[in-house]
């Protein structure tokens, strides 16, 4: 067994039960909110384009996802009231240490997409399907504002693909070209100092990607000292300009969930 997939279940398992208690408290103060299920079962697509389940607490009112809408700003009326609350301080993510602990992501690797955002990867992109998708990254740490950075967006998906996803992209392929267990536990150890201090771990960020050989621009973009601008995603010369509608997101996910 390879030595992350060691650390992997090292971690998930602890993590598991030691953190029990506080999962059952949040899943029954979701089910109080509306009196449903408060388990979130999304698609994603993982490593080599397999598709699986990427469990997290339910954030959103039930069948969010038939509005067709998959990037989610701050201000998204479909977020309930504990799902606010979940998303700032990132518990809803808690559950997926049982998909690492499954064999269906890692601790430490590229946030898994829906298939309707995989299917718009260029070829350079699908660099990213060459490891398991991770619980965080360097873009975690990153664009964990996301929400905030999507606030008030006539379409917040295709401006997610214009001025996020570019750099995601590109941060997430260096870590492909560059992983390895030591890496692994920096990261860890960054997502974890920026719940204490963000600006320090952006720093902190912006300096392994420079060990990376990343240019300037994307250096400065992960220590997020510009403004956020349009960008073609890795491996294309034009900035995404339009994203899929309903028919095609829905036709996605049926390749998806049939493969």
């Amino acid at each position: 067994m390879h030595t992350k997939r060691l650390l992997d279940i090292a971690i998930s398992l602890p993590a598991l039960l030691i953190l029990s208690p506080l999962l059952t408290l949040i899943a029954f103060l979701i089910w109080c909110g509306d009196g449903h299920s408060p388990w979130y079962r999304g698609v994603r697509i993982g490593r080599h384009g397999q598709s699986f389940r990427m469990l997290k607490f339910r954030s959103m009112r039930v069948d969010a996802w038939k509005t067709g809408v998959n990037s989610t700003s701050a201000g998204d009326p479909r977020i309930t009231w504990a799902g606010r609350w979940l998303r700032r301080t990132k518990l809803d993510e808690l559950p997926q240490f049982w998909n690492v602990l499954a064999g269906q992501m890692s601790l430490v690797g590229p946030r898994p997409q829906v298939p309707a955002d995989a299917a718009l990867y260029t070829n350079e992109e699908q660099g990213m399907l060459a490891v398991s998708p991770g619980i965080t990254d360097l873009a975690s740490i990153v664009f964990s504002d996301e929400g905030e950075i999507l606030r008030g967006a006539a379409n917040p998906d295709l401006l997610y693909n214009q001025i996020i996803r570019p750099w995601k992209s590109r941060m997430a392929l260096l870590y492909v070209r560059n992983r390895s267990v030591l890496v692994d536990v920096k990261i860890l150890a960054l997502s974890s100092i920026s719940l204490f201090s963000r600006p320090l771990a952006l720093s902190r960020a912006g300096q392994l990607l420079e060990q990376w050989g990343a240019d300037v621009l994307l250096c400065s973009v992960a220590r997020r000292e510009r403004a956020l601008l349009p960008y073609p995603p890795p491996g294309a010369s034009q900035v995404v300009s339009a994203y899929p509608d309903q028919a095609q997101q829905n036709q996605a996910q049926q390749k998806a969930t049939s493969a």
